[in-house]
This record gives C-alpha cells, structure tokens and sequence, in this order.
C-alpha cells in the first residue's frame, strides 16, 4: 500500500487553488485553476496534496453536501527555513496566524489558514540540542 495522497474538499476551488499554488508555492500537476481537481507537490518528497471541488463529491456522497463546519483538517509542511518561508507567504499575501514559534525541543512551527478554514502548520525541524 501506498499513500497518494491527501485530498482536501473545497468549495472555492479558484481561492483555495491560488493559495496552494501562489502562496505556498507547491507545484500543481495540471494547471486547472477552475478545478474540480488538481494535485500539488512539494519541490521535495513524494507526498502530495490535493484538491476536490465538495458539489462534484457531493454528488457521489449526499452527505458532502451540507456546509463544511470547524477545522476538518490540519496539512503539514516542513521547510528549511521556516522564518524565510514566513517571509515568502506573507510577501505573496498569505498571513501567519502564529509564530513562527518553538513547539518542542525538536521543531519550530508557524500556522495559517487556507481560504477554506483548513490549517497548515509549517514545521522547522532542529537538531536535538545538547
């Protein structure tokens, strides 16, 4: 078994396309802005992120059809240099809801959100101090 990927449900996909894309700077497969689906990738690693246009699920699974409530979800990116890449998002409009800030001994975090209320934690990871 292989993990391909994990598919967030969106209902602005146009809003939610351009902050993966622009400024969180992932790579998308396809380039279809309007959706119902485009996967993204990090310029690293094999995992990615996708996202689905909720209605087009909808239609699949009734349930999906009521208004999404609270956080469904939390994606996580590690970066280099988690102040830079701080830097970089808010430069292309996004903005930092916490840190970046020290989460243990281990990492440093910062945390935003998509324009569909899902979170992103960016995580720096440290080496173990002495």
């Amino acid at each position: 078994m292989e993990l391909a990927q994990v598919r967030l449900l969106v209902t602005d996909f146009p809003a939610c396309y351009r902050f993966y894309a622009d400024v969180l700077g992932l790579r998308p497969q396809s380039g279809a802005t309007e959706g119902p689906y485009e996967k993204f990738s990090p310029h690293a690693g094999s995992a990615g992120i996708a996202l689905q246009d909720r209605a087009m699920m909808a239609e699949i699974l009734d349930e999906l059809g009521g208004t999404a409530t609270g956080h469904r979800s939390l994606v996580v990116l590690r970066v280099e240099d988690l102040d830079a890449y701080c830097e970089q998002i808010t430069s292309r409009g996004g903005s930092v809801l916490h840190g970046p800030a020290p989460m243990t001994d281990r990492m440093r975090v910062a945390h935003l959100k998509d324009p569909e209320g899902n979170l992103v934690e960016l995580q720096e990871w440290l080496l173990l101090r002495a």
